[in-house]
């Protein structure tokens, strides 16, 4: 089951929206990112290189402009997701310990991420038909469409209202330093979490132990197991591989 869209800052959409050439053959790869909630478009880069020191610093531009969210929706490509184990990626890792659920999408179902998808058609719409000269005059468009979007032109889905009218930056601030990934045991104690007993801090993730004997490494980082037993996993491995809260 996906997150639901239950309130502002609480999930941000991101993707690819798919490259093309401007008029002087330069390609241009566009990442966009939005506020489930409330459709404002956070940002909208065309990207050097679609890995993830490029991609990383789009968002580390966004948190420290608009603060943190608890999810980010994507899908399972990269630099969103990799091969590995859980498909964690170093940009996913990176997200988990700053508190942040990477929250992805099952594969081959584009839908689940619905409206960033037609987004995009009114982002290529609006901005790349045609193309630019160039990636300069590219991404100057990119940012006009920008606050077209989120200012001036009225949404349908929010009752012919603008997105700014809905949305609010998260009270989640950047931290000077990202805390440090932990893994915790993979027993659950339901009746602990109901009380609020077992706390939890950003970079805390769980699987199951039998797969991290002693210390390992995830996405080329080297974590080890909580042994303090009073802490326990707040996170679950879904059908999909993500890890998120229950």
């Amino acid at each position: 089951m996906r997150l639901a869209f239950n309130s502002r800052y609480e999930i941000w959409c991101a993707d690819f929206k798919g490259w093309f050439l401007t008029a002087n053959g330069q390609r241009c790869d566009p990442l966009t990112v939005t506020d489930a909630y409330s459709r404002y478009l956070l940002r909208c880069r065309a990207v050097p290189k679609t890995d993830g020191p490029h991609v990383r610093e789009v968002f580390t531009a966004a948190f420290r402009e608009f603060g943190l969210p608890q999810a980010i929706r994507t899908d399972n490509g990269p630099p969103f997701a990799s091969t590995g184990l859980a498909g964690l990626s170093r940009l996913a890792v990176w997200w988990i310990r700053l508190g942040i659920r990477p929250d992805r999408i099952e594969p081959g179902c584009p839908e689940q991420n619905g409206r960033h998808e037609r987004f995009h058609l009114t982002l290529k719409a609006e901005t790349a038909s045609p193309p630019r000269a160039n990636l300069n005059r590219q991404q100057q468009r990119f940012a006009e469409f920008q606050d077209e979007y989120n200012h001036i032109r009225p949404h349908e889905a929010l009752g012919m209202r603008t997105p700014d009218r809905f949305y609010r930056a998260s009270p989640r601030k950047f931290p000077a330093m990202s805390p440090a990934l932990r893994l915790l045991p993979s027993r659950l104690l339901p009746e602990q979490l109901k009380t609020g007993a077992l706390p939890l801090r950003p970079g805390d993730l769980t699987l199951d132990a039998r797969v991290f004997p002693g210390y390992s490494r995830i996405a080329g980082r080297r974590v080890g197991p909580c042994r303090d037993a009073t802490r326990a996993p707040l996170q679950r491995r879904s059908r999909c591989g993500v890890l998120r809260h229950p």
